[in-house]
């Protein structure tokens, strides 16, 4: 593989929380820690929540890559769930800033992460970790048809059962379900990447189950994050691709 001729970018939705920014740097340089020699050629976008629009993040990454040779720009959207980011608002900011860039370099958007199998093994290896009776996957919901069925199946290949953060079954709701079922022994695993306002929220709520069952133990794990093993998933990921797009 000819990385030199290749760049990266790594696209999440944004926050207004300072703290999303730092950790998607963070994981970028364990990135770049995969391809030392060619360690400028990974960078971040992203698609909210920043002073440019995504598509002019876009140019001046190419252009910065444009000059050290690059003829490729693969975009990596660092996403879980699928929904109109994906569909649509990506690929538009992509097609505005194809046609802003000269050179002959190519843009390649990539599958969103959530969609790699080898997502289902890292949760699955995380789940490890937790000493537990059950395990909950907690992701934030959307109320668009069909929209949970990736994390449903992820959840059930690993045995788990999953809950929601804005729409049903909430998370209380799924814990007083276990509860009832006989369940002791509870880790949750919020299905996020980065620490920010609803991991927040998501953390006093399970504060206030710990006061409202005393009797049950709970675990709550982090989201998914910086993790040097989060890095080695997305490298794979930007492996098989390549053998994709050449």
């Amino acid at each position: 593989m000819q990385y030199s001729n290749t760049a990266y970018l790594l696209v999440s939705h944004g926050s207004s929380d300072p703290r999303p920014d730092v950790a998607m740097q963070q994981l970028a340089q364990l990135v770049r820690e995969k391809m030392p020699q060619c360690e400028n050629l990974v960078g971040v976008a992203t698609l909210e929540a920043n002073v440019q629009p995504l598509h002019l993040q876009i140019q001046d990454f190419a252009h910065r890559v444009q000059a050290v040779g690059c003829k490729m720009l693969q975009i990596i959207p660092l996403f879980l769930l699928p929904g109109v980011h994906l569909m649509t608002d990506i690929p538009t900011e992509i097609a505005l800033a194809q046609q802003a860039i000269d050179g002959g370099m190519m843009i390649k958007l990539h599958p969103y992460i959530g969609s790699y199998p080898g997502l289902e093994k890292f949760v699955a290896r995380m789940m490890t970790t937790a000493k537990s009776d059950i395990s909950i996957l907690l992701a934030h919901g959307s109320r668009r048809t069909g929209s949970h069925a990736p994390i449903e199946n992820i959840a059930a290949n690993v045995g788990a059962v999953t809950a929601y953060w804005s729409v049903a079954p909430s998370l209380e709701v799924k814990v007083q379900e276990l509860i009832a079922s006989g369940y002791q022994q509870i880790a949750i695993f919020p299905y996020f990447l980065f620490t920010g306002g609803i991991t927040d929220a998501i953390a006093q709520a399970v504060e206030t189950l710990k006061l409202q069952f005393p009797s049950v133990t709970f675990q709550l794990a982090q989201p998914l994050g910086t993790s040097r093993e989060f890095a080695d998933l997305i490298w794979d990921f930007i492996q098989q691709k390549e053998n994709i797009f050449g």
